[in-house]
């Protein structure tokens, strides 16, 4: 039986590559705290390296997921903010610049600035998921945030965009739609995530967002209260439980249930004493042919491939110019990031500070569903509850973009952030 609410209902669907999983939340209408009304969580058997692979098998698990939710809830839904974090995503600003002659700023001017800027949009290649107005400029002077009523000569806005291949997005698109719900948006995981698990301090001085998915890795950089940067790395936790199932013949799913409960990311002088039984793909029903070996044998396996992973990370953020002061801090997030010891693990490879990021500001999240691994489920629902501006058409398919030079770019949007703070 549907329940009343007092607010708006949102619902959040994160599709990786090891879960589908989905989060309906209430937004009160009086503002205040979203309150978590119902969750669901699925195998993921269709997606790999963050890509749809099979339609069927992702369509099935998406709506298993949300008719989860559903029943916690005692709600129904029909349109979801979904997340989209296979490679290819990238960011660049968009400027545009209108003369005044000198007036009061009103509404009309900022309307006509954003129209403006919608149109400086470059149309080419790629798919457009974010193109939001951030600080505005003032006779060249930037920084402000909310231009109205002030006097200029000249209006400008600087445009954030976000973009990724077109035709990963529209098959996302269409395994939700053929789940018969409608798509409200189309969310870049970073964003998502980094609202979840970043403080706004962290977003306007710098910080490295590294979120260790289970096929693919994003790492992102945040300053100025915004993305300025970002990269794919086509590895994930399911590359090191492969490794594990390889180098002791194994089944996957008994590698992963090994490294989730004895695994680690550092070493103690126990290890050699601990001993695991591990059953071979081959063996026989009743056990006979299990086999066993150290904790210590586990771990080297897995910091052999962790050491792998963390030097892509660490040639990924030198690559985007997360160097000197302003590169200190990394937040791991994703499934990968809760793999015992982690956090010490990537501070003395990386030699930055690092903490865990774990969701946060949601009421009523379930324990199960408050570690790193469910921090972009948790951004998506606080995403539309910020209800941010955003230029798109109402097709987003139209508006794509040029792909960006990387190290570039990004060093020229976080010297220009932080001449403005």
């Amino acid at each position: 039986m549907a329940h009343n609410h007092n607010g708006r209902l949102i619902t959040a669907l994160d599709i990786g590559s090891s879960k589908v999983c989905a989060l309906i939340a209430l937004a009160p209408e009086e503002g205040g705290e979203l309150q978590v009304l119902g969750t669901g969580q699925r195998e993921s058997k269709g997606v790999r390296r963050g890509y749809i692979a099979d339609m069927e098998r992702t369509e099935a698990a998406i709506r298993e997921a949300v008719e989860q939710a559903e029943r916690i809830a005692r709600t129904n839904i029909e349109d979801v903010y979904v997340s989209f974090s296979a490679g290819g995503l990238v960011s660049t600003l968009a400027s545009v610049e209108v003369d005044l002659g000198g007036h009061r700023i009103e509404q009309r001017d900022i309307d006509d600035l954003l129209a403006a800027g919608r149109g400086s949009i470059d149309p080419e290649g790629r798919m457009v998921l974010h193109a939001q107005p951030t600080l505005y400029t003032l006779d060249g002077l930037k920084g402000t945030k909310t231009p109205l009523g002030l006097h200029a000569d000249r209006l400008g806005v600087d445009i954030h965009v976000v973009a990724a291949e077109a035709s990963p997005v529209r098959n996302v698109d269409l395994c939700v739609r053929s789940a018969h719900l409608e798509v409200k948006s189309i969310v870049a995981s970073p964003i998502a995530t980094g609202m979840a698990c970043l403080s706004d301090e962290e977003r306007e001085l710098g910080v490295a967002l590294v979120e260790m998915g289970a096929g693919v890795t994003n790492v992102s950089l945040f300053a100025g209260g915004m993305l300025v940067g970002l990269h794919s790395i086509a590895m994930g936790a399911n590359d090191i439980t492969d490794n594990i199932a390889s180098a002791f013949g194994m089944r996957r799913f008994d590698a992963e249930r090994i490294k989730t409960f004895y695994g680690s990311a550092t070493t103690s002088p126990r290890d050699n004493h601990d001993m695991i039984d591990i059953a071979p793909v081959g063996g026989d029903a009743d056990g006979a042919d299990v086999g066993r070996m150290t904790r210590a044998q586990l771990i080297a396996i897995i910091r052999q491939q962790l050491e792998h992973w963390m030097n892509e990370v660490a040639t990924t953020l030198k690559a985007l110019g997360f160097t000197g002061p302003v590169g200190r801090q990394v937040v791991l997030t994703g499934g990968g990031a809760e793999l015992k010891g982690m956090a010490d693990y990537a501070q003395g490879l990386l030699g930055r500070s690092v903490r865990i990021g774990r969701p946060r500001g949601l009421a009523g999240l379930p324990e199960a569903h408050s570690g790193p691994a469910f921090a972009t489920l948790a951004g998506l629902v606080q995403y539309a509850a910020s209800a941010p501006v955003d230029l798109r058409q109402i097709d987003p398919s139209l508006i794509t973009v040029h792909r960006p030079t990387a190290a570039g770019v990004v060093q020229r949007m976080m010297a220009a952030f932080r001449k403005a703070y």
